[in-house]
């Protein structure tokens, strides 16, 4: 799951190199939080207008959790 969104992110920004994923254990609920960290420069690109590519990332995301029975949030920091 990591690697899924950090090849997205990298995708996304003109400094792949800039791009780290840190991962939360899991809290009472099962649920895993991932925290995506960018360029400031590219912080725009990842959220999107309004936020709809950083929906998108989170939609995409949970999708591949769930075909793996897991909970998971995105945290774009």
């Amino acid at each position: 799951m990591e690697n899924l969104l950090k090849i997205i992110a990298e995708g996304l920004v003109e400094d792949p190199s800039a791009v780290s994923v840190e991962t939360d254990e899991a809290d009472e609920d099962g649920v895993i939080v991932y925290h995506l960290h960018v360029a400031p420069d590219d912080m725009g690109r990842v959220i999107g207008k309004q936020g709809k590519i950083a929906k998108a990332v989170r939609t995409v995301m949970r999708a591949a959790a769930g075909k793996m029975n897991r909970k998971i949030m995105v945290e774009i920091d």
